[in-house]
């Protein structure tokens, strides 16, 4: 492999057509289902499907014997199934998503989620880093490979389009689609982060999460304040002391010891490592207020904090009129929405059960306490890499970063990862991607590194290369 002339490839396939095709995809508000539940009716998801299927096909020509597919199960969103054939049978199976987290406020003046703007080596915009490069990317390093007449297996690349809802139209897709996948001996997922932008990161294992609603009604209708308070609980009050058996409300550590699981040694010491190479930036990424600082000052237990331990968000609130607004009323219910992560080996489901119990059994006052479960998922613990796929990773950052590889868990969920790992436990995975400091993801502001994303297909190239080298050995 001339790895020059793949970035010369690579790079110019990203200037020319992939950055451009990403900038009209920003552009479409395809929002995930459970932030649009009337996706089909608005027609945004087919025209995100639309727009990669278009550029897919114009590169089918390049990889003879391709073949692409949208296939459609009734009631379930669409996904994009592209088959590539290779020198042997051996299956690479590359993964990404194609919609979207919702706006979210505070974006910079000038940007916008739906809103591509370029500037400098950043492309800002809802969705071109999470996750609409994969499907790019992803071809980017097959065209690389074919250019070169290098070898390679058999390819398929699977892109959904509901993964920001938890995944839970493709489990379907994956036994629709059972026989023609076949038996992935590697693994390729372009949906996860990296400590920063100047090595090569594999993410080592993936947090599980559940959440849901969570309401407290004290009263069938709003009274006066002033005649009802110190007779009537406050609804906000009792979901505090709720949330308090959930979580220390003085140090925000989740309480109860079945939201823990044992953290592997391996896992502890790749940890340490981490917090060596990134030192303060683990936190310095986050745009803290003045005088704000994290939890802690100890750096490797801020990268366990956030990939091995469960942490609580409340994300949204109802029954809180704006502060404009807002008279002297006792109101008669508050709901907040909680997101729970969970450690990597948890199991998701019966975590979201045990939560549920937890807060609706004997609620203070008789008050009218529910807990609608709204997603769960158990996370995901990387297998140990086999020894080629080791040195792959290690020579590829070298050859496109000009630096080592570095290895971290990710705190975010891919619930498509702990189905795989379950359904093809002999498999090699590399899991990366391009969420690295200031990236934002579902936040405001977010941005796709350019020179990030294309180095990432330069080394998924060499992996699967590589990989077909190994005889296609997991």
């Amino acid at each position: 492999m001339d790895t020059a002339r793949l970035s010369h490839f690579v790079s110019g396939l990203w200037d020319e057509e992939i950055v451009p095709q990403l900038m009209e995809y920003i552009r479409i508000p395809n929002k995930s289902p459970m932030f649009d539940p009337k996706w089909a009716e608005h027609g945004y998801m087919d025209a995100a499907v639309k727009l990669m299927e278009t550029w897919a096909r114009s590169k089918l020509p390049a990889l003879p014997g391709a073949t692409l597919e949208v296939v459609r199960l009734e009631g379930r969103t669409p996904l994009i199934y592209i088959e590539v054939p290779g020198q042997s049978d051996d299956t690479v199976m590359l993964y990404g998503h194609l919609d979207k987290q919702p706006e979210m406020t505070g974006w910079a003046e000038g940007l916008g989620p739906w809103t591509p703007v370029i500037k400098g080596d950043k492309l800002y915009g809802r969705g071109g880093a999470d996750d609409g490069y994969a499907i790019f990317g992803s071809l980017a390093a097959l065209l690389a490979l074919r250019e070169q007449g290098i070898a390679h297996a058999r390819c398929v690349v699977l892109i959904e389009a509901c993964e920001e809802s938890g995944s839970y139209d493709l489990p379907y897709y994956v036994d629709h689609l059972a026989a023609r996948i076949g038996n992935p001996s590697l693994v390729v997922c372009l949906d996860s982060g990296c400590g920063n932008y100047d090595q090569l990161w594999l993410t080592t294992s993936l947090r599980g999460m559940t959440g849901g609603e969570l309401s407290v009604q004290v009263l069938e209708e709003g009274v006066h304040s002033g005649d009802a308070s110190g007779v009537v609980p406050s609804s906000f009050r009792i979901l505090r002391e709720l949330l308090s058996r959930l979580e220390d409300p003085q140090t925000g550590t989740v309480k109860p010891k079945e939201l823990y699981a044992e953290i592997p040694a391996q896992r502890v010491e790749q940890a340490k490592q981490a917090s060596t190479v990134l030192g303060t930036a683990i936190y310095e990424k986050f745009p803290f207020v003045e005088g704000m600082h994290p939890v802690t000052e100890d750096l490797t237990e801020l990268v366990l904090n956030r990939t091995w331990r469960p942490q609580l968000a409340v994300t949204g609130a109802e029954g809180l009129p704006p502060l404009e607004s807002a008279g002297n009323v006792l109101r008669p219910k508050t709901a907040v929405k909680l997101s729970l992560r969970l450690p990597p080996t948890l199991n998701g489901s019966q975590a979201g059960q045990f939560v549920k119990q937890l807060l609706e059994k004997d609620p203070p006052y008789g008050a009218k306490v529910s807990f609608k479960l709204e997603k769960d998922g158990g996370g995901w613990h990387a297998p140990q890499l086999s020894p080629w796929l080791e040195q792959t990773v290690a020579q590829a950052s070298q050859n496109y970063f000009g630096a080592p590889a570095a290895y971290m868990g990710e705190g975010g969920s891919i619930p498509f990862m702990g189905m795989l790992g379950e359904k093809f436990p002999k498999a090699q995975f590399l899991i990366t991607g391009v969420l690295g400091p200031h990236s934002n993801a579902h936040g405001p502001n977010e941005f796709l590194h350019i020179p990030t994303g294309k180095k990432v297909s330069m080394v998924v190239a060499e992996v699967v290369a590589r990989h077909f080298e190994q005889g296609g050995k997991a």
